[in-house]
């Protein structure tokens, strides 16, 4: 099984503060992994320097073989935590505009994806609320033909009766191969779709691993196992 993400002794730090520790990890093609820990333990900057959104660490980050640049940009898509996209915009115009820019953008599968969150194409996004604007984000992510799907927090602006919808949606809409990197901290609702997991402490590496083999060893979900880890 081949990699899609390497990083060797990754660091990154704000200013004094450091938020990535000499990061070793290794992800493999074609999994659904779960990218979980804390408030401010480096979750959030680590998926940028995946998104190519952030150049100033130390280390070394490949992605599908490639250190971030323009051919890593082309193949990955990334969901960002918080709502980007211009409200005086049309659902169209978003899905317009994302269809020029990337050329793996897939028409067929956003009006598939429309149709089953029940968005009106027509309706400005001022007039929607978070929850609705995230499912646009998220259709927008979902309907590239990517390697790697990045996604920062999907669950956090919809309600308990949408989060299933939406995991569903995400398992059916990525690609044979593909990879999917999820942030979450909703970690019941998320863990039954989860191949492998990466558990992050404060800008290292607490657990890694097939989730299956980790809930065996420990005799206990993920969701109990992340609440001892972290108890406060």
């Amino acid at each position: 099984m081949s990699d899609i993400v390497v990083t060797q002794d990754l660091t990154k730090s704000y200013g004094i503060r450091p938020v990535l520790q000499q990061m070793n990890l290794r992800i493999p093609a074609g999994r659904i992994v779960g990218l979980l820990g804390p408030n401010g333990c480096g979750k959030t900057t680590f998926m940028k320097i995946l998104a190519g959104l952030t150049s100033d660490y130390t280390g070394a980050v490949y992605i599908d073989g490639q250190a971030p640049g323009v051919y890593t940009k082309s193949i990955v898509s990334y969901l960002p935590e918080k709502t980007y996209l211009k409200d005086w915009m049309r659902v169209r115009d978003v899905m317009s505009l994302f269809a020029d820019f990337y050329a793996d953008f897939d028409w067929n599968k956003a009006a598939e994806l429309l149709e089953r969150f029940q968005l009106p194409g027509d309706m400005k996004l001022k007039y929607m609320s978070k929850g609705m604007q995230e499912k646009v984000q998220l259709i927008l992510v979902m309907c590239r033909n990517a390697k790697l799907y990045i996604l920062d927090e999907p669950l956090s602006g919809v309600d308990p009766a949408a989060r299933s919808v939406i995991l569903d949606t995400i398992i059916r809409s990525y690609n044979p191969g593909s990879t999917v990197l999820l942030s979450t901290h909703l970690i019941y609702d998320v863990e039954r779709i989860l191949d492998d997991i990466i558990m992050m402490g404060y800008g290292q590496i607490v657990m890694a691993g097939e989730a299956d083999a980790i809930r065996q060893q420990n005799g206990r979900s993920i969701d109990q196992l992340f609440r001892e880890v972290f108890r406060c």
